[in-house]
Order: C-alpha cells, then sequence, then structure tokens
C-alpha cells in the first residue's frame, strides 16, 4: 500500500543487486516494505521442499519394484489421486502462464475450461471402461490389440513426441523464472539450472515411481492451492480492498469478459474454444498415458470413475480462480507502475506472476508460498511425465515384459536416466525457439501432436473395421502435414476466418476419413 503520491518500480536483478529492489517515487513518503526474498533464501526454501519429496519417495519406494513402479499396485486411493491430478493438470504452466495470458485474451480461456469438463466426462464414460476391461499397463497396447503392431507404434509415438514436447514446456517455465529470480544473481547459465531441475525430479522418482507420484502430487497441489489463495489475500490487501471489493470493482470488469460470440472468424469464438477444449482434454488427458497411469493405478473402475468426475468440477473452479489472479495482478501492475518483466529484451508476460510475489514487497508470506507453489505446480507434472515417459518407452518400445525380472528392473532404470537427458535437451532448446505465452504454445502443439491418437482411438471404438496397418503411418503423417498446411494459411485467404484449437478435432477428423480409405473388414 502507499499513502497518495506515485510510485515507479524499477527492478533489477543481477550479481551485484541481491535481487533488492530500488524505487523511484514521487509525492508523499510510502510505508516501508519488507525487503523481497533473495536468491539464498529461495534455494534454502527448494531445498527444504525437495528434502520433503525424498523423505516420501524414501517410504514409497522401498519395494523398488516395476508392478509399484508402473501401477502403484493397483491400491491408490481415489479421492488422493483426484487431489493430486488437479496440480498434475493445471502444472507450471496454468500456475504462472494463465494469469499472464489474461491481458491479451481476457477470460476467454474459462470457454476452454468449460470444454475440458465436457471432455472428462467422456473420458470417464467412455476410455475409462474399455482400459480396464483389456487391464493395460500403457493405453497404446489396446491399439495392437485392436489393429496390429504398426498401429500401436504410431499411437506410441504419438504420445512419446507429445509428451516430451509437454514436460518440456512445462519445465522451460520454471527453469526461467528460477534463472530470472535466483541463478543470475549468481552467474549461473541456464544450461545448469536445467539439469539441476530435472536431476531433482529424476532422484525422488527412480525408486518408486507412479506410486511415489500419487503422494508428491497430492502435496504439490497443496502448495499451489495455497500459494494462490495467500496470492490474492496480499494483493488484494495491498490495493486496500477486501476480496468483495476487488470482485465488484471496475478494474476487474475490463480484464474478465468470459464469452466471445460476435464473429465465429474469430480464434477465441465461444464454439471453436469449447471443441477445442473438450477434444484437448479428450486427448491430454484420455488418450495420455501420463495422465491416464495414475488413474489406473485405482483399485477398480468405479473408483477411477469418481476420482474423474470429481477433479474434473473441481478444476473448473480452480482455474476461473486463476483468471481473477491473473486480472489481479494487471491491476496491481498498473497501479503501481510495474512493467513486463523483459527475458532477452523482449517483455514476458509469464514472468509477471513471480516478479510481483518476490520483488513488490508483498512480504515473505507471498514470496514462500509462490516458489512453493510454482514449484509444486512445475514438478507435479513433470515428474509424473518423466515417469509415463519411462513407462512409454519401457513397455511400448522396449518390450519389458518380455524379458526376466532383473533385467526388467535394470532397463526401467536405463531408461529413466535417458529420458531425463532427453527432456534436458528439448527445455534447453526452448530457450532459443519459444516465442509465444507459454500455455498458448502447449496447447498449439497438441493440435498436431495428439491428432493421430484421436483419429485411431475414434476410429477403434467407433467402427467395426480393421485395417491395412502397415499403412496407418502414411495417414497419420499426412493429416500432420494437412493440418500443419491449413495452420499457416493467412486469415486474409480465409475470408477473415481465424484458426484455433479447432485444429486438433480436425487433426482427428482427417485421421479417421484417411483410416476409412484403408479400412478392411474385420475377422472376428
Amino acid at each position: 500500500m502507499y499513502f497518495g503520491g506515485q510510485i515507479k518500480w524499477n527492478v533489477q536483478t543481477g550479481p551485484d543487486s541481491g535481487l533488492q529492489p530500488f524505487f523511484k517515487a514521487t509525492g508523499t513518503p510510502v510505508r516501508h516494505q519488507p525487503p523481497p526474498m533473495n536468491a539464498t533464501h529461495i534455494l534454502l526454501l527448494i531445498g527444504g521442499y525437495f528434502a520433503l519429496l525424498l523423505l516420501i519417495s524414501y517410504f514409497t519406494g522401498r519395494n523398488d519394484s516395476n508392478d509399484d513402479f508402473f501401477k502403484a499396485g493397483g491400491q491408490s486411493p481415489w479421492y488422493l489421486v483426484a487431489f493430486g491430478m488437479i496440480g498434475a493438470s493445471l502444472s507450471g504452466v496454468t500456475f504462472i502462464s494463465v494469469p499472464g495470458w489474461v491481458e491479451s485474451s481476457q477470460f476467454s480461456y474459462m470457454q476452454v475450461v468449460f470444454g475440458y469438463l465436457a471432455g472428462y466426462i467422456v473420458i470417464a464414460l467412455v476410455l475409462m471402461p474399455l482400459y480396464y476391461r483389456l487391464g493395460v499397463t500403457s493405453i497404446y497396447e489396446y491399439l495392437e490389440q485392436r489393429f496390429g503392431w504398426v498401429s500401436y507404434k504410431v499411437g506410441a509415438l504419438s504420445f512419446f513426441v507429445s509428451r516430451v514436447l509437454g514436460a518440456a514446456f512445462r519445465l522451460f517455465l520454471v527453469a526461467i523464472v528460477l534463472q530470472q529470480f535466483v541463478f543470475d544473481a549468481w552467474g549461473v547459465p541456464f544450461e545448469a539450472t536445467v539439469v539441476l531441475s530435472i536431476a531433482l525430479i529424476w532422484v525422488y522418482t527412480f525408486r518408486g515411481g507412479i506410486k511415489t507420484i500419487v503422494w508428491t502430487d497430492t502435496l504439490q497441489t497443496l502448495f499451489m492451492l495455497l500459494a494462490v489463495g495467500f496470492s490474492i489475500h496480499f494483493i488484494n490487501q495491498s490495493l486496500g480492498w477486501s476480496l468483495s471489493d476487488f470482485l465488484a470493482s471496475e478494474e476487474l470488469e475490463a480484464y474478465s469478459q468470459t464469452w466471445f460470440t460476435d464473429s465465429f472468424a474469430d480464434k477465441n469464438h465461444l464454439v471453436k474454444s469449447f471443441l477445442g477444449g473438450m477434444f484437448i482434454t479428450i486427448c491430454m488427458t484420455g488418450l495420455d498415458q501420463d495422465m491416464m497411469q495414475k488413474n489406473l493405478t485405482c483399485r477398480n473402475l468405479w473408483d477411477a470413475q469418481k476420482n474423474m468426475l470429481s477433479f474434473s468440477v473441481v478444476l473448473v473452479a480452480v482455474n476461473f480462480v486463476f483468471l481473477l489472479l491473473g486480472a489481479l495482478l494487471f491491476i496491481y501492475a498498473d497501479r503501481f507502475g510495474i512493467a513486463l518483466p523483459l527475458m532477452d529484451g523482449s517483455p514476458k508476460s509469464d514472468l509477471l506472476f513471480p516478479e510481483i510475489a518476490l520483488n513488490s514487497g508483498l512480504g515473505p508470506v507471498v514470496g514462500t508460498t509462490f516458489m512453493l507453489g510454482l514449484i509444486a505446480a512445475a514438478y507435479s507434472s513433470a515428474d509424473s511425465a518423466l515417469t509415463s515417459l519411462t513407462t512409454s518407452f519401457c513397455v511400448d518400445f522396449m518390450g519389458i515384459g518380455k524379458l526376466p525380472g532383473a533385467q526388467q528392473k535394470k532397463l526401467r532404470k536405463r531408461v529413466h536416466i535417458g529420458m531425463s537427458l532427453l527432456l534436458i535437451v528439448v527445455v534447453i532448446l526452448f530457450k532459443y525457439v519459444l516465442d509465444r505465452n507459454v500455455i498458448d504454445g502447449l496447447l498449439t502443439v497438441a493440435t498436431y501432436t495428439y491428432g493421430p491418437l484421436l483419429g485411431l482411438f475414434a476410429f477403434g471404438i467407433l467402427t467395426p473395421y480393421a485395417l491395412r496397418d502397415s499403412r496407418v503411418w502414411v495417414v497419420a503423417v499426412t493429416a500432420i502435414l494437412v493440418v500443419a498446411l491449413i495452420a499457416n494459411l493467412p486469415p486474409e485467404l480465409l475470408g477473415g476466418y481465424e484458426i484455433g484449437y479447432e485444429l486438433l478435432p480436425l487433426n482427428g477428423l482427417l485421421t479417421f476419413l484417411g483410416l476409412l480409405l484403408i479400412r478392411k473388414k474385420r475377422t472376428l
């Protein structure tokens, strides 16, 4: 808070600054603000947090068996999985990038979120019964049973590429925050930050796998939600508002347009956003080994369905709270003259939340809970991604089930290290090629990589046909190339129509139609 006058913040970070901001102000003096967290405090906090994760890993990974690593012994309580999936679904991308998206897109993201809800219902009622009936470890085993070896590999490869890129997006986000607010002050290169981040994940997942993650996700979700709640409370307090004052303010109204129905040609039109969100959820959760692996650890189908339906309703409310936080951040930044932080010389809206939480004098509670929330949100999705990539590669590509027991464990551990190294390389590459808001980039990638999965699973569930299996990869590649061509058409050629997330269902439809061309009668 301030008492009159006008304040302009000029936050500098670097080896000599210790992350201490200095202020240029005119007008009457301001009330003393508590100093921001410095790099040492943040590192101590991270160290304590990971010590807690390692303690959980010790107790959950004592068996060190493949059954626990891949399926958690099939004994996870559904409510524990449901609560943990909130953090895994949101991830560091939602934690930072969704609030940073509010200025340019307002609350239009809620149109996508309601599509998510419809998608979760489809997963619970259609896909989950299929997976439990087949008793699969990797959900792509269904494609081999239904169509053949090539279809199986095409589906598994689509997931593998999707999840590597998706996990890298999430890890990139937490790495740039740690770099900007911690390691730049010590001259540590970005590459070393990435290696450290992924090495920490490997340490607490290499024994327990998914069994460990079911429990750590619960803790991480709690920290993430506390961080958002504390941030909203203290920012409102600094503005002299109660929560009801904020919700009734004209400033919020300027950011909170939710429904966009004026022109179907617009990228964020309601129908396009809703359908895009629904198909994104069906693909990125229901056809994704990462997300479904947690659900398959429940004791039975009914528990898994309760988990999915309850968590999906809560997720809608939580996403809305993130958008409220985003509006509040921009209101606060405008009130106090805080500019968007720069990354490599360009403004980065994804960094506004950490800038305000760590450097705007809101106090240690906000800074501490923000860092805990950020780490929790980022790693709750990244750790499960690393585990699911290990699972998919072992089961889908290495045929681990055909090896003797002792060799299975050795292979799993080697693959786990290999997946960690792969993520390190991809995250580092993102620093040099990513030029958009991270949540937008993540959803855009999904429109390409999940299309073949959507088409294959839809064809298998909705039709009685078999396929000429050897030609499936041609259909998948062709559909992706056609979608890429369509996505890059200028709106002028389409009468002003802007293509959005409807590219994902279009990709799935093109794959489905291509599969019709190579169908054959199913032999029972």
